[in-house]
């Protein structure tokens, strides 16, 4: 829903409290959530499509070309990865502003990041150019694919720029609860993308970088048009979207700790990887297949974390303390009902999925073992990713990278564990893949699950407010 019209003396309650208006079927609270999660599903599904758009396009050009995209590729999603909390922490203090009916702080608070985002962007910008081809040696690029992917990153590299000024505009617009205007920029930047690359990489003959070049052209545009609705909210609200040396800091400040959040999630996944490549070459592959399939999953519940983060965010602004816990109440059964959903798909796809993936029949068997894992821990998951969402919204993102942290180093010994016990064997990999993935989707989202609800109920500070004891 568009709230840019929104007076600021009329806030309106995320969740009525009164005894009359508590009557109200809870049908309107799943209509807010909906309209919040439906379209930031399809703009998250929308993102990933400019790595297949690269990569299908890449591979007519040859097999080296195509690795060199990869490598060069995996670089710019760690990058961008990391600097994701431009749009958590966007959207938290633009969705408290908006309940506190403040709408033109919550786009003062969007043009700072604004300014942060493309501050940030031009020096990413100037290292990758520069320090391309060194970067991609360190990281094991072999004399035939380094000139491809070298050619990649640099011309990909001003597009870090609108990258980041899209994350900042989007984390605004979702605060104000319009997730709509992102989802049409996604998409329409997707089929943008298709002819920018096609006329720059055959019509142009610019091979591998004119991939680079028609991915960068699209996220600048993107930037340019998300830019521009938030600059002109921002002067409808008499904000100026000049430069504020304390306002861009404060913005910096305010993302620190959710950027050693994304380190510490960035590191165990990282670690996963490190185990499954240990175990097996056919191992290392069923885990790829398995972590793409858990990522598209990931999606759904990521599209719901956005609608926790913006209505916990309004409802705070707007000190609705008595609607936090019913709100919280559904949030959590919209978790819950979509992990117990995709993990019956998982269930019931686990035999069918790995043939798309491949023709070795040891591949398939493992794969559908580790898929039957993954589903059965997919609640597990959709209530850490929804919880942790609530607590963007609350802005508690000091307390998320202790929790992370604390997760994280918990989550270690049982990976060195597993490292020393399972040798690289194909004989045992089935059982080594099973328990590493049992380890992290039951260990390490359960470890993630219970630090984030002790916060959300039970610590000093925490978000849900206790119940009172009846009279």
């Amino acid at each position: 829903m568009d709230n840019t019209d929104q007076s600021p003396q009329d806030p309106q309650p995320v969740l009525q409290s009164s005894p009359e208006e508590a009557l109200e079927p809870r049908r309107s609270v799943n209509r807010q959530i909906l309209a919040l999660a439906l379209p930031s599903l399809g703009a998250l599904v929308a993102e990933p499509l400019f790595t297949v758009i690269d990569s299908a396009m890449v591979g007519h050009l040859g097999t080296v070309e195509l690795a060199g995209l990869g490598l060069a590729s995996t670089v710019l999603q760690t990058i961008v990865g990391l600097f994701v909390f431009l749009l958590f922490s966007t959207t938290t203090m633009a969705s408290q502003a908006l309940g506190a009916g403040k709408v033109d702080r919550a786009f003062q608070s969007g043009v700072h990041a604004l300014w942060l985002a493309g501050s940030l962007g031009i020096a990413l910008m100037l290292v990758l150019t520069l320090g391309a081809e060194p970067i991609l040696s360190v990281l094991g690029a072999s004399e035939q694919t380094l000139p491809h992917a070298t050619a990649y990153l640099r011309w990909s590299a001003p597009g870090l720029i609108g990258m980041l000024i899209v994350y900042a505009a989007t984390g605004t617009l979702r605060g104000l609860q319009n997730t709509m205007t992102p989802l049409i920029v996604a998409s329409l930047g997707a089929l943008f993308n298709v002819g920018a690359n096609a006329f720059f990489i055959y019509g142009l003959r610019m091979g591998v970088a004119g991939s680079g070049a028609g991915t960068a052209l699209t996220q600048t545009l993107m930037a340019l048009w998300l830019g521009f609705i938030v600059i002109s909210g921002a002067h409808k609200h008499s904000v100026s979207w000049a430069p504020s040396l304390s306002g861009v800091w404060g913005t910096a400040r305010q993302g620190t700790p959710l950027f050693l959040r994304t380190i510490a999630l960035r590191l165990a996944l990282l670690a996963n990887l490190t185990v499954a490549a240990h175990i097996s070459v056919t191992a290392l592959a069923s885990h790829q297949v398995v972590w793409t399939v858990w990522t598209f999953a990931a999606f759904v519940l990521d599209a719901i974390a956005v609608a926790a983060q913006s209505l916990i965010g309004y409802a705070i602004g707007a000190h609705d303390t008595e609607g936090i816990r019913p709100l919280m109440r559904n949030l959590l059964t919209w978790a819950l009902g979509a992990g117990l959903v995709l993990g019956a798909v998982f269930l019931v796809l686990s035999p069918i999925l790995p043939y798309a993936f491949g023709t070795d029949p040891r591949l398939h068997e493992l794969t559908t073992r580790i898929l039957l894992i993954a589903g059965a821990f997919m609640p597990i998951a959709a209530l850490t990713y929804v919880i942790e969402g609530a607590l963007f919204g609350a802005d508690k993102g000091g307390s998320l990278a202790v929790a992370c942290i604390i997760s994280l180093a918990l989550y270690a010994p049982m990976l060195w564990a597993q490292y020393g016990a399972f040798s690289a064997d194909s004989s045992t990999d089935a059982i080594a893949l099973s328990v590493l993935w049992l380890t992290y989707s039951g260990g390490y989202m359960g470890l993630r699950a219970l630090t984030y609800a002790y916060l959300t109920w039970w610590s000093p500070r925490a978000v849900v407010p206790r119940a009172r004891p009846r009279q």
